[in-house]
């Protein structure tokens, strides 16, 4: 029998600390707390006839009320499908027809989707709530569907369980080094499965904090101000504070680490940030399909006599294994310093892909290894360093973006005779989507970009749209987008 939810029972019996602030709605809340929200809201979708094995989606605002859904859903065994609040109904009706889900929960009606929903109201009232007995799942047991895209542009749900949650928390919680007294502020979009930072945090009795929506002098103000000893980050906010250190002055004295994910950290913003501020980044590599570094690498304090590169994201974390595999034959296994796909294999990789069986066959191999569509080498350190991506997915400010995906909604717009949707590079982002455009008639740049406000959410949106009379294109078949990249930069 294995819950992942069961580490709050333990908690609740030795802890009588606060180990959550929301600061939207200035609310604490003990394990205890959490426990009896989440039993009580258990036994609302239990009423609402949600079962073990249910898929139910979660469409709310980064919230107390976002992550108590969570947590209660894997609490009764049903399988929690989170989702953003800025995507749109289209794109919702799919996920919702694709994991053939039983509920939505939210915060409003949804009349356009063909799913029931239920609307959550203020939890608080349930935090001395009678504990819910847990449900009796295995390791093996479902308890989420993380919806991914692959370069066929259509959404993949990677199927999560506990055992793979489970695995994750251990290790997130191992190389942060928490204990009861630390304090994390945690950033991510808790849609994405950085929510684990948050998460294991909780496990450990540290306290987690989080914000909806913040700008970057909030931030700082909110780690001065909380004491924030572990700071989750990304490439653009390490940039921003590397950028503005009058701003920053003394904010971050209580840090004594940041993590930097979901994009690639250009060493000279890396060895600047480490220069002024002594603070070590933990630069972590990970995926949906490994719950961020659950299975992946990562650079730790201890590597950085070692790591005056600044290039790599670090050795494999407790239970993990990598290895560098030829593009074309993964049964090929390459030398230290050769370039090709990184694979990886330990006890949080994903089961597979949600009703996709051949997809699921092409990346997640019969020996345990998954195929990441990322491009790298190892040193003779074992050291992990990224060089490319074999995939054409666009990272901007840890948004994953997938370039079909874009095309296949903006050539709906009756303007458009062909697109190419690509990324350029961009200081504080990383990169930004573009795309280049055949016309049928005359340019119509603003009216395609209000196509693409109706149809996509924000961060898929191209940031410039380029008129071109043709597509580079290898035997009128297969697109270039790098020659577009090497033509528009």
């Amino acid at each position: 029998m294995l819950n992942v939810t069961t580490f709050l029972d333990a908690n609740a019996c030795r802890l009588d600390k606060p180990v959550y602030y929301n600061i939207d709605s200035d609310q604490r809340y003990t394990s205890r707390d959490i426990l009896g929200i989440i039993s009580q809201l258990g036994r609302i979708l239990i009423d609402e006839g949600i079962e073990k094995g249910d898929r139910v989606l979660i469409y709310l605002n980064n919230s107390p009320e976002y992550l108590f859904s969570l947590l209660a859903l894997w609490r009764i065994g049903a399988v929690a499908i989170p989702t953003n609040r800025i995507y749109t109904i289209p794109e919702l009706q799919y996920f919702i027809d694709d994991s053939d889900a039983k509920l939505i929960i939210t915060d409003d009606k949804l009349d356009e989707l063909d799913i029931p929903s239920y609307i959550i109201s203020n939890l608080d009232e349930y935090k001395s709530a009678p504990i819910l007995e847990v449900c009796n799942t295995n390791w093996d047991d479902l308890c989420q569907l993380q919806y991914t895209s692959g370069t066929t542009g259509k959404p993949k749900g990677a199927m999560l369980t506990h055992g793979n949650w489970f695995s994750a928390i251990q290790n997130e919680t191992d190389v942060l080094q928490l204990d009861d007294t630390s304090v994390m502020f945690c950033i991510y979009p808790m849609a994405h499965v950085g929510i684990s930072w948050l998460i294991c945090a909780l496990r450990r009795g540290a306290l987690g904090i989080t914000k909806n929506q913040y700008t970057f002098d909030e931030y700082l103000d909110i780690i001065f101000k909380n004491q924030v000893t572990h700071a989750t980050g990304m490439p653009p906010v390490i940039h921003s504070i590397v950028s503005n250190p009058d701003k920053v002055g003394n904010k971050l004295y209580s840090v004594e680490s940041i993590i930097s994910g979901g994009g690639p950290l250009h060493k000279e913003i890396w060895k600047k940030f480490y220069k002024q501020y002594g603070i070590p980044i933990l630069n972590a590599y990970g995926s949906s399909e490994t719950i961020v570094i659950g299975t992946g690498t990562v650079i730790r304090p201890e590597d950085y006599a070692f790591a005056d590169r600044f290039e790599s994201v670090g050795h494999p974390v407790c239970f993990s294994e990598v290895k560098i595999v030829d593009t074309d034959n993964s049964n090929i296994q390459l030398d230290y310093n050769e370039d090709g796909e990184i694979a990886l294999r330990g006890p949080s990789i994903a089961v597979g892909y949600w009703n996709k069986k051949e997809q699921s066959e092409e990346v997640f191999l019969d020996d345990g290894w998954f195929l990441t569509g990322d491009v790298g080498y190892l040193d003779e350190d074992n050291r992990l360093f990224i060089t490319d991506r074999k995939k054409d997915m666009i990272i901007m400010s840890g948004w994953k973006i997938y370039p079909t995906e874009v095309e296949e909604i903006l050539l709906k717009y009756d303007k458009v005779s062909e697109i190419a949707v690509f990324s350029l590079p961009h200081e504080h982002r990383g990169e930004i989507p573009v795309a280049a455009v055949i016309w049928k008639n005359e340019p119509d740049d603003d009216g395609l970009l209000n196509f693409a406000h109706e149809h996509l959410a924000r961060y898929k949106i191209p940031r410039k749209i380029f008129t071109v009379d043709n597509l580079p294109r290898v035997n009128n078949w297969k697109l270039l987008r790098k020659d577009l990249k090497e033509k528009f930069s």
